[in-house]
């Protein structure tokens, strides 16, 4: 996303809550939701590890609980936030999800509530930025973006 930055141009987000990952349905100890695509779809999607999966959602949840929006207009605001989003693809099933998705716009998470979902997000860069000791002059060079 650093050369995004440098060259003007953004990202469009296809799948921003994750494969249903992020709309809050799944929680932790509890079955996923008879009704989820996950259980025809979750192989397709990128691996997720359950308890990180776990932990953004909590913090997910936490904000929607001090914003008084939805888990998923939470997910959806906070990529919009993003120097290098341009915008989502969102792939509501019904009139009431495209409603709620839609709701992700006209406000702003916090910079505190920002930091909160980057750092629950936060994931061990894969290679060649791992192992990090090797690349660790790199990050003087592209330093984060947010």
């Amino acid at each position: 996303m650093p050369l995004g930055i440098d060259q003007g141009i953004g990202a469009l987000v296809w799948s921003p809550l994750g494969w249903g990952r992020l709309t809050g349905k799944i929680r932790r100890g509890q079955p996923m939701p008879a009704s989820s695509r996950l259980h025809e779809t979750a192989e397709f999607g990128p691996p997720v590890e359950e308890e990180k999966l776990y932990a953004i959602v909590d913090v997910l949840d936490a904000i929607a609980q001090e914003t008084g929006k939805s888990v998923p207009q939470v997910a959806i605001n906070w990529l919009l936030q993003r120097p290098t989003v341009s915008s989502v693809i969102i792939g509501a099933r019904n009139e009431q999800q495209l409603r709620d998705n839609l709701g992700a716009v006209g406000w702003n998470l916090t910079a505190e509530q920002v930091a909160r979902l980057d750092k629950a997000s936060e994931r061990t860069a894969a290679y060649p930025y791992f192992p990090y000791h090797r690349q660790a002059g790199f990050a003087r060079l592209s330093p984060p973006a947010v």
